[in-house]
């Protein structure tokens, strides 16, 4: 038996297609419109002067010469007609989490550490503008970054955006990860402690701020619950512990004056404050210290508070400052919290309210 293939079905060849697409070309260009209405959107693309070939192959070899660059668009630096919503002054617009290795110096002196840093830059935007470059903000930092860091190599890169984009307030914050070597309570045993440390550069209406934050983590014992503790033990020869939690102090502060304020020396007047801070390495002494410790400096949110405001209010290195604590309650389902602010620089009437979820430390 002999099967015949009808020829509509048979499979066409590439020439015959490419020859198909040309007639089709052709037609779709000399066509009226009232004939292409009926067309479907592909058969639409191809009427009028034919569809344009675009080469999908990478133009490794292409140079953009100055010219091609002086040509390029560049909506953001667009004229205010082209602003989208109300015409009104954005205070801060920019980058977040932009990550590259910093120098540090540390109070031991030497050659200092160099630590991954995460950098937000912003700079004020007026309300007549579009928008900024945000590449420059980048760029001016890269550029300054290879030198070993201080607040001056953060003012030259502040100075650098805001002299590219034109703008009246800018800021800088970078925020690290910076290890300590600390020593157990009795065993003698060492680890690196690690405190995340942020440092701002603010600059509003012509004024300039140095601020540094710091997330001290300690152990909080409650008063109240010890007491009631040995109540029990006195009274009723019962068996009972205070509780005590995992708690997180966000110290923020000023720096004034000509004297560098060290990460450690911040480290230190938390430390001072609160000396219950959690350890590293422990062995059984060290476990057993940490217990007495705790017995020794029982404390409040608001204790806690006060305690670090009496060792920044004596410091002539520090400014307006903001303390905020949470005690990440073992006894309730909720935490205990507390602000301090000195000074106007951190007065505020409403709260981020995600801020205090901030301050919990995974470990």
């Amino acid at each position: 038996m002999n099967i015949h293939v009808s020829e509509i079905d048979r499979r066409p060849s590439r020439e015959e297609a490419e020859a198909a697409l040309a007639l089709l070309r052709k037609w779709a260009g000399a066509c009226a419109d009232d004939e292409a209405a009926g067309l479907d959107h592909e058969a639409l693309m191809l009427k009028g002067s034919g569809y344009p070939e675009f080469s999908r192959r990478y133009p490794a070899d292409f140079t953009a010469d100055a010219v091609y660059k002086a040509g390029l668009p560049d909506l953001q630096n667009g004229p205010a007609s082209l602003i989208v919503g109300a015409r009104a002054q954005i205070q801060h617009v920019g980058i977040s989490n932009f990550r590259l290795p910093i120098r540090y110096h540390t109070r031991g002196g030497g050659e200092g550490l160099t630590l991954e840093t995460s950098v937000t830059g912003t700079v004020s935007l007026e309300a007549d503008k579009k928008g900024i470059n945000m590449s420059r903000i980048m760029r001016s930092f890269y550029a300054h970054a290879e030198r070993t860091f201080s607040f001056a190599v953060m003012e030259a890169a502040l100075d650098d955006y805001k002299t590219d984009l034109g703008s009246f307030d800018a800021r800088i914050q970078m925020r690290l990860s910076f290890p300590a070597r600390v020593q157990a309570l009795r065993s003698g045993l060492t680890g690196w402690q690690y405190y995340d440390l942020a440092l701002e550069l603010v600059e509003t209406a012509g004024l300039r701020k140095r601020i540094v934050h710091l997330d001290y983590v300690y152990s909080s014992t409650c008063p109240c619950s010890l007491e009631l503790s040995e109540h029990a033990r006195a009274t009723r020869g019962q068996l009972a512990t205070p509780h005590s939690q995992r708690s997180v102090a966000r110290i923020s502060a000023e720096l004034v004056g000509s004297q560098c304020l060290w990460f450690e020396d911040l480290i230190d007047i938390a430390r001072a404050a609160v000396p219950t801070e959690t350890q590293v390495m422990v062995k059984r002494e060290d476990e057993q210290a940490f217990a007495e410790l705790n017995a020794a400096h029982p404390i409040f949110v608001e204790d806690a508070a006060r305690s670090f405001a009496a060792g920044l209010l004596t410091d002539p290195r520090v400014g307006d400052f903001r303390i905020i604590a949470s005690h990440q309650e073992s006894l309730h389902s909720h935490d205990a919290v507390s602000v301090l602010t000195e000074g106007p620089t951190f007065a505020a009437q409403s709260l981020d309210p995600r801020l205090f979820a901030s301050l919990h430390k995974a470990g």
